[in-house]
Order: structure tokens, then sequence, then C-alpha cells
């Protein structure tokens, strides 16, 4: 959902971009269960990207949903399953490679200042 890297800079707008993060994590979870319910099946069968995926394309379609919109929507979402994969195994890396720069940690202005001073900083490898 792209939650890995936050854009806010204050600790207040932090918390509120964690929250709605969570806001829309919930209401999808939300959904899956209603679409489960009426396809009479487990929640945890159900695709989580599928149901992310479809709420994002009928949010970029339709302004707003009316009753039998939202039928449809929960049935298609009920139609995409989770496999039985036993033995699946996900290794534990991060896949973001770092930046050949440091970062900076000074106000924009003094760092200007040593760049011209100085130069551009060497690499950081």
């Amino acid at each position: 959902m792209g939650m890995d890297i936050l854009s806010c800079k204050t600790p207040d707008m932090v918390a509120k971009e964690i929250w709605v993060y969570l806001l829309a994590y919930n209401l999808i979870r939300m959904m899956m269960v209603q679409s489960a319910l009426m396809a009479d099946i487990n929640p945890r069968q159900i695709s989580f990207k599928h149901c992310l995926q479809l709420w994002l394309a009928s949010l970029h379609k339709i302004n707003t949903l009316d009753e039998e919109q939202l039928i449809t929507l929960f049935l298609l979402m009920s139609q995409q399953r989770v496999g039985n994969r036993p033995g699946r195994i996900e290794p534990r890396a991060i896949k973001r490679r770092p930046k050949a720069y440091p970062f900076l940690t000074k106000p924009r202005a003094v760092a200007r200042e040593i760049v011209k001073k100085y130069g551009h900083p060497k690499k950081v490898k």
C-alpha cells in the first residue's frame, strides 16, 4: 500500500499519515469480510491485493457507489482466491537499494554553503 516510506515531515503529520494507512487497510479488510459473507467463504481465502486493486479501480470510475454496484464489487472481490501454499518461505531481505549519497543532516542553506566552499561530497558505498 506504499507505507514503507512516509512522506510527511512533522510528527503530527506522520501520525496522521499512519492513521490514514490504517484506516484504508481496515476498510479493505472490512470489504473482504463483507464479500466473504456474501460468497459464504472464509475471509482469509480472498486475495487482499485483488480487493485493493478493485477498490482503487472503482474509486477512479465511480464517484458514489449505489447498492447494486457495491454488491457487484463484493462479488468481484470474492472471486479471486488465495491458494493453499504449504511450505512457502519468503526471504526477509530489504530490496530497496541505498542511495549513493549521504543523508542531509544540516539545514539546506548551510549545506549549500558547504558545497559552494568545498564542492560536493564523495559518494558513500
